[in-house]
């Protein structure tokens, strides 16, 4: 007979899946259950991760609510949280292990270069809503924090796994992990994809296929009983391409363009902590970054090239004071160089710069009740070198009655910090007028920061031990949002050819709201059937005064619905079956592009897994399995057909020795 305790943790390893029973670090930068959590949170597990049958960090965020993710091309993605999408999403804070990965020339990601081994992934933590207090500019709409296994906690020895299909032709990985001392462990890996071709829509070749090598290593160690210390790294090369519409002041002038995107890069991240006492304890993180990007354009055989270096240092100090008090304090030093060489389309000026970003934090959690009502506050205080100074406080409260449910509130502000392709863009041409008259963008030197004030309200309840719903509702103001403003034209002369020029430059003239709902309700119907569901509503209203260009097109680049339903069975024969279904609403562009609006779309992903033996495992994933294609995002550029998500299969095979 099982005894009390072993019960106890049968029930634990059965419902640990359950988000109320999940533990998440983002949101407090403390570790802490996801039921004590007075933000909007959701956490993809290694487990969701596997059984998705998903190759890629974009495809498995499909899972959580309230994001929007969105394949512009093969390689490209566009994902943000509660609005405001695009390629080059400015306002979602993205991590790896803690390390910011968003580029800091545009604020966005590229995804294609910030990968990890999936198979490495404990959770990926997902935060929708502002994270600034903690974690600073550019955590405006969310924040998502990609945590990897310690590699203690990897499987012992040599993994291999190998894949292919349709759309993914070639996947592969080899991981070896060991132990170097009795408390000193260690992982290297090196993966490698190949990925095919999207299509036009209406058929056509975009020419945007792409691969990657990517390879690195972990090391996790307690130096003492009170110290422990991660080193880890990665180096990646890989290349891509897409086809666009090209505009230059030299012959042909504008072009359809075959563009290559060759990139290369590495990190290296270490971190040391040191527990003072079970209240307090202290950790200092030091990372380094090297990305480098080379774009050619065939049209007019020119390119353009982007190093940059970022060197980064973050220490954290928690303690608890008295009984009621924990705090939560932090400093923060960024340096980043930042060097161009410009293409005859595309230039910044200066083509160079250095900047920094100085920070520090406060959070305190003080308990009212014990173990039932507490209340945090604390901000964010950054200085940078586009913006200045900023503040970016937040207050909180949880109330949770009992070990069951908790009732969360929360105020916010967040800021969306200049970069340099706001303020140093030279000239970016992206239209032919006539023979000698080109539109182009320009930066402005006097761009501002896009400001945010949220409030959010949040339930979470487990009305039994296999159910559980999560609802949370959002009402934010902005102000200051990027607008589009026309320029006085000038003449200028590239290669010794004369033209004038019709600049429209970005300004600070927008404002406006945004107002939701979330839901995600988890049920484990029976011992070896898991069910899941996630709703997200949003509604979007700019404001932009009546000057400016292009006004409230960003109001038509998120949907106001989305929906997933998740089904996980365990079959005889040590099978699983797993279906994803999901739908998302239509996108509308407006009256300014009524023809390239994005239709609704549902689609169903299907696998089955086979673990024949416990150290090998065989799937076979059916992907967008409802319709042949399907577009789901379309990049404002003139001319350029929407291009489609294609059906696809895809087979792996994944070994332990």
């Amino acid at each position: 007979m099982m005894s009390k305790e072993n019960i106890e943790a049968s029930l634990d390893e059965e419902l640990g899946w359950l988000q109320e029973e999940s533990v998440i670090f983002s949101a407090s930068r403390r570790e802490q259950k996801v039921l004590q959590t007075s933000a909007a949170v959701f956490v993809i597990s290694n487990d969701d991760i596997r059984r998705s049958g998903v190759t890629s960090i974009p495809d498995a965020l499909r899972m959580a609510p309230g994001l929007q993710v969105a394949q512009v091309n093969a390689n490209t993605w566009a994902i943000t949280a509660r609005g405001f999408n695009g390629e080059n999403a400015n306002k979602l804070l993205v991590m790896i292990d803690g390390r910011t990965v968003y580029h800091p020339t545009f604020s966005g990601t590229l995804w294609r270069t910030k990968d990890v081994l999936l198979e490495d992934v404990e959770r990926i933590e997902v935060i929708r809503g502002p994270g600034a207090a903690m974690w600073g500019a550019n955590a405006v709409n969310g924040v998502i924090n990609v945590i990897t296994r310690n590699a203690a906690n990897t499987y012992q020895g040599l993994s291999v796994t190998a894949g292919g299909g349709s759309e993914d032709k070639g996947l592969g990985s080899v991981r070896y992990s060991g132990k170097l001392a009795d408390n000193l462990h260690y992982r290297t890996y090196m993966k490698y994809n190949d990925r095919d071709n999207l299509k036009f829509e209406g058929g056509g070749n975009p020419n945007d296929n792409w691969e990657k090598f990517q390879g690195g290593f972990r090391i996790d160690g307690d130096l003492t009983p009170h110290d422990s210390l991660t080193l880890q790294g990665d180096l990646y090369k890989g290349n891509g391409g897409s086809l666009r519409d090209a505009t230059a002041p030299v012959a042909p002038f504008t072009s359809r363009s075959n563009v290559g995107e060759d990139f290369s890069g590495g990190n290296i991240l270490s971190r040391w902590r040191h527990r003072f006492s079970d209240t307090s304890d202290l950790s200092l993180q030091l990372y380094f970054d090297r990305t480098q990007d080379r774009t050619t354009y065939s049209a007019f055989n020119d390119a353009s090239e982007a190093v940059i270096n970022t060197y980064d240092a973050d220490l954290q100090h928690y303690f608890q004071l008295g009984a009621r008090q924990e705090v939560t304090w932090g400093l923060g030093f960024r340096y980043i160089e930042d060097d161009q060489d410009n293409a005859v389309n595309f230039s910044f000026a200066p083509a160079s710069r250095d900047y920094l970003l100085y920070s520090a934090f406060i959070q305190d959690q003080v308990t009212l009740v014990p173990d039932t009502l507490k209340f945090l506050f604390g901000s964010k205080f950054e200085h940078n070198d586009f913006s200045g100074f900023q503040i970016q406080p937040n207050a909180r409260f949880i109330y949770t009655p009992d070990n069951k449910q908790a009732l969360w509130a929360a105020v916010s502000r967040a800021v969306r910090t200049p970069n340099r392709l706001d303020q140093d863009t030279n000239l970016l041409y992206f239209s032919q007028l006539s023979a000698n008259d080109f539109s182009a963008f320009r930066g402005n030197q006097n761009f501002d920061s896009e400001e945010l004030i949220a409030y959010e309200l949040g339930y979470r309840i487990a009305p039994k031990e296999n159910i559980s719903i999560d609802i949370t509702a959002f009402y934010n103001v902005y102000d200051k949002l990027r607008s589009v403003e026309a320029g006085m034209p000038f003449d200028e002369t590239t290669n010794g050819i004369s033209h004038k020029v019709y600049p429209v430059t970005y300004g600070n003239n927008a404002r406006g709201e945004t107002y939701g709902l979330e839901t995600a309700a988890q049920w484990q119907a029976l011992k070896w059937w898991r069910l899941q569901a996630n709703y997200s509503y949003l509604q979007i209203q700019l404001h932009t005064d009546s000057a400016s260009l292009f006004n409230d097109v960003e109001e038509g680049q998120s949907p106001h619905h989305q929906f997933n339903f998740r089904s996980s069975m365990e079959l005889p024969h040590n099978l699983q079956l797993d279906a994803f279904l999901r739908y998302v609403d239509k996108l509308r562009y407006r009256d300014y592009y009524p023809e390239r609006g994005i239709a609704s779309y549902l689609e169903m992903d299907v696998r089955l897994g086979w673990k024949p033996v416990k150290n090998i495992e065989l799937s076979i994933s059916g992907r967008n399995l409802l319709d042949s294609s399907h577009a789901e995002f379309k990049a404002l550029i003139r001319n350029m057909p929407v291009i489609e998500v294609q059906r696809s299969v895809f087979g792996q095979v994944s070994l332990d020795f």
